[in-house]
């Protein structure tokens, strides 16, 4: 996004440079500029406008697209579907010649050999077609529960004594064995390796079980007393080896009586049977090719899924389980068995991961949202997913749904879910959408465990619910990606209201801020506390920073959370070792003083002006303490700004000399700078006496004017129209004196910063409103002092500038791009009352 904005009147032309990005517009001669001069460090700061963008994220970058894996898959089930219609077409042309033709038309000329060839191949027919009509269906069945899930393929089915001793221990064991479920063992076994594919401990899955009403379709004994044989998830492997032992059998048939016609076999030659040995040749053949086909597709099967291990390959490069990878190759080849062989072509893992999210089967829901989460993460498929997920709006409504389910055995797919909401939302259009549906901020809510929430969930559920225990449930782990998701959503203006006008959620946000000194004393970085602490402080960041009339009620929600402020005390007092936590909770208090009433309260609460000053004035020993320092400095100018109390407070600490002595200290003059003058400006009389010995800071100030360049020049031009106001004339000749800078210097300096910043600057918005304060103080004070300025040529560099004002000089303060604090005198009617004394001199 390029930031501008423009203006027209008259033949004016308006130019307007902000964040390094300009919009120019021809109206004439004349012109109006707003240049980008940056101050010292260049830093983004309340006091000079600022463009709010939301922070581009990694996701945004467009990347070539990679060839998809499941690819491969696809194209295997297309082969051996291919081969399986073939086969199956063969068949029944077979079927329907041997039913028309031979035993319709030739039934009572047919030997009694042929005759029954004929009718036990078509027997073996049938059953292997319908054995392969239903195999998948059962293929299907026994991948639908994830704990149980086994690819049935022939190297999973073939003969070794392993699997014989398996298959005669499971037939003799005991019956209640059978149907408690498959030996521990097993269960091992089946466990996939995959993260997000994992089976829950066994002693928990069979208290679930038992409280299910319903029987789990792959452990359903259909006959009783006969054990392992007869359970439906086995039936798969029935059906295979029927296959293919019919194959077999068909082949040795065909081929026999083939051998026996072609050797001679004698036919009865009659002009009724004429046709009947070409007839059973061609049945014979039939039945030969089609069983042939149905052989060569078995071996196709085993040499691409045991020899080239393809199911394997695709997983290495997916890695999302090979639990997964079966699932999603069972439904290709359906759709190509089924429907059009070129219907699977269609399939890929994201789409298919969507459609197991709409499952009622928690199994199912917990391989769609790990397909997702997996490849929401990997930076080859992140993008096609994300866009893919965030067009979506029924995925994205899915998945702000399992956010709210609360269960112990959903709780992986609610991590599952937040993961990947987490992750899209890191795009600006995709975390509109989420914010977009109906009750997200309440799904996103309950993510958020705090100490006291964790607590009444426990208290609720009691014995009525079967759960895991604390650490299992990780309330840790959904509270982190809770923060994650609001912390990405509050980078947009609208979902920051969104966030505000949700029941409960900001005093959420607020518990999660609450630290104390042994948290910080006593944790690592690692923490997940400390991690959530940091989380929660940059949500409550980029609220509080909210421009326009969300961003001030937003601020007055906060600051009525009676822990905000006292949490932020705590961080600041103990957060020694977390500099980046100062730095978060100064900012905030900063951004929470942009209203007056807020400034009150944040100043009356007891320590939080000591502690700023106290960061303020201490010695950095790193980059990121010294900008703790600059933040405390803003922040303690910003509770000064038009708060007579907070004044008072800040000069009751006596901290009046440290502040003149730190003019001199190059990274705190600024901010010393800023302080002194609204001390000056808004203390009240009652502050005067106090205020006096500032004068003595008078020569610091001037050679300052004098020597430094963009912010530090502008800040003491400011204190310079405060600080005089507390000199005696013949106490600013004194200091004239002996600084070696004359009024006519002065004079000349404040011409030549006025026509080297003919138009105003976003960087420095005050310096030519300060400059121009200064010279009318001089003037008032020293009627002499007005020929110098008009000897300088004052009048035209006025004229020129009131052509060139603009509203970005007319406040202290700004919120983004929003003028706060507006000063009681315009910089129009300030030039005015240069030039009328300029005019009556």
């Amino acid at each position: 996004m390029d930031p501008s904005s423009s203006q027209s009147t008259g033949d004016r032309n308006v130019r307007v440079q902000i964040g390094g990005n300009k919009l120019n517009t021809n109206f004439g001669s004349q012109g109006i500029k707003l240049n980008n001069t940056w101050g010292s460090g260049g830093n983004d700061t309340i006091f000079e406008p600022r463009e709010d963008a939301i922070t581009p994220s990694a996701g945004d970058t467009s990347s070539p697209s990679v060839n998809a894996p499941e690819k491969k898959l696809t194209l295997f089930a297309l082969r051996i579907a291919l081969l399986e219609k073939t086969a199956t077409g063969l068949g029944a042309l077979g079927f329907i010649w041997a039913t028309v033709i031979l035993l319709g038309g030739y039934a009572i000329f047919q030997t009694r050999t042929d005759f029954w060839f004929v009718t036990v191949i078509l027997l073996i027919e049938g059953a292997r077609i319908f054995s392969r009509s239903h195999e998948l269906e059962w293929q299907h069945q026994s991948t639908w529960t994830i704990a149980d899930a086994g690819f049935h393929s022939f190297q999973a089915l073939k003969s070794s004594s392993n699997w014989i001793y398996r298959a005669i221990r499971r037939i003799t064991g005991p019956i209640s064995e059978i149907q408690s479920g498959e030996p521990k063992e097993k269960t091992r076994d089946a466990k996939p390796s995959n993260q997000l594919t994992r089976t829950y401990d066994r002693q928990h899955e069979d208290k679930i079980n038992r409280s299910k009403r319903t029987w789990r379709s792959s452990e359903v004994p259909l006959l009783p007393y006969v054990g392992w044989f007869f359970l439906s998830k086995n039936i798969s492997k029935l059906f295979y080896w029927l296959q293919l032992l019919s194959a077999i059998a068909c082949i040795t048939l065909s081929v026999t009586r083939l051998v026996q016609l072609t050797n001679g076999d004698a036919i009865e030659r009659v002009p009724e049977t004429m046709n009947l040995r070409s007839a059973l040749n061609i049945f014979y053949g039939l039945a030969t090719a089609e069983a042939f086909l149905s052989l060569v597709g078995k071996l196709y099967w085993e040499w691409t899924i045991t020899h080239r291990k393809l199911l394997e390959e695709v997983e290495q490069e997916c890695h999302i389980g090979m639990i997964s990878i079966r699932r999603f190759f069972y439904d290709a080849y359906a759709k190509c068995v089924d429907k059009s062989i070129f219907d699977g072509l269609k399939l890929d893992l994201v789409s298919f991961a969507t459609e197991l999210l709409a499952s009622e089967s928690r199994d199912e829901q917990l391989i769609g949202a790990g397909i997702l989460q997996k490849f929401s993460t990997n930076t080859e498929f992140s993008n096609d997913t994300l866009q893919k997920i965030g067009t979506s709006t029924l995925v994205i409504e899915r998945l702000v749904e399992m956010l709210n389910w609360k269960n112990a055995p959903e709780a992986e797919i609610r991590r599952a879910a937040a993961e990947i909401l987490s992750i899209l939302a890191g795009k600006k259009q995709n975390s509109l959408r989420v914010a977009g549906i109906s009750g997200a901020m309440e799904s996103i809510s309950s993510l958020l465990y705090t100490q006291r929430s964790s607590d009444e969930l426990f208290d609720q559920l009691g014995e009525k619910q079967i759960v895991l225990d604390r650490e299992d449930y990780e309330f840790s782990t959904f509270s982190q990606l809770g923060l994650a998701i609001l912390k990405k959503l509050a980078r947009d203006h609208d979902n920051c209201e969104k966030i505000g006008n949700t029941r409960g959620l900001l005093l959420k946000i607020v518990d999660f801020t609450h630290t104390g000194e042994a948290l910080l004393r006593n944790s690592h970085e690692t923490d997940n506390r400390i991690l959530a602490v940091k989380r929660s402080l940059k949500v409550l960041k980029l609220l509080a920073r909210t421009s326009g009339s969300v961003g001030k009620h937003l601020r007055q929600e906060i600051v009525e959370i009676v822990f905000t402020v006292s949490n932020i005390r705590e961080i600041l007092r103990y957060g020694e070792n977390y500099p980046q936590f100062q730095q978060l909770g100064i900012e905030i208090l900063t951004s929470l003083a942009f209203d007056i009433e807020a400034r009150e309260s944040i100043g009356s609460t007891g320590g939080i002006i000591k502690q700023l000053f106290r960061i303020f004035f201490q010695e950095p020993n790193s980059e990121a303490q010294n900008h703790v320092r600059f933040a405390a400095g803003e922040a303690i100018a910003m509770l000064a700004l038009e708060s007579e109390r907070n004044c008072s407070r800040i000069l009751n600490l006596k901290v009046l000399t440290e502040l003149m002595r730190a003019l001199e200290d190059h990274s705190l003059c600024v901010n010393s700078a800023r302080i002194l003058r609204h001390l000056c400006k808004f203390a009240g009389k009652d502050c005067t006496e106090q205020l006096k010995g500032v004068s003595a800071a008078a020569p610091t100030v001037l050679k300052a004017i004098m020597t430094e360049k963009n912010k530090p020049q502008e800040v003491m031009l400011g204190l310079a129209t405060q600080v005089f106001n507390f000199m005696t004339p013949q106490e600013a000749s004194i200091m004239f004196n002996q600084t070696r800078i004359g009024k006519a210097i002065l004079a000349g300096k404040l011409i030549e910063i006025l026509k080297i910043y003919q138009y105003p600057s976003t960087k420095v918005p005050r310096m030519r409103r300060f400059a121009i304060e200064l010279a009318i103080l001089m003037m008032e004070n020293n009627k002499a002092t007005v020929q110098t300025f008009r000897d300088l040529g004052m009048e035209e560099v006025l004229e020129i500038l009131r052509e060139t004002t603009s509203e970005i000089e007319c406040f202290n303060i700004f919120s983004g791009i929003i003028g706060l604090s507006r000063h009681n005198k315009s910089i129009h009617s300030l030039v005015d009352n240069a030039l009328q004394l300029l005019a009556d001199g």
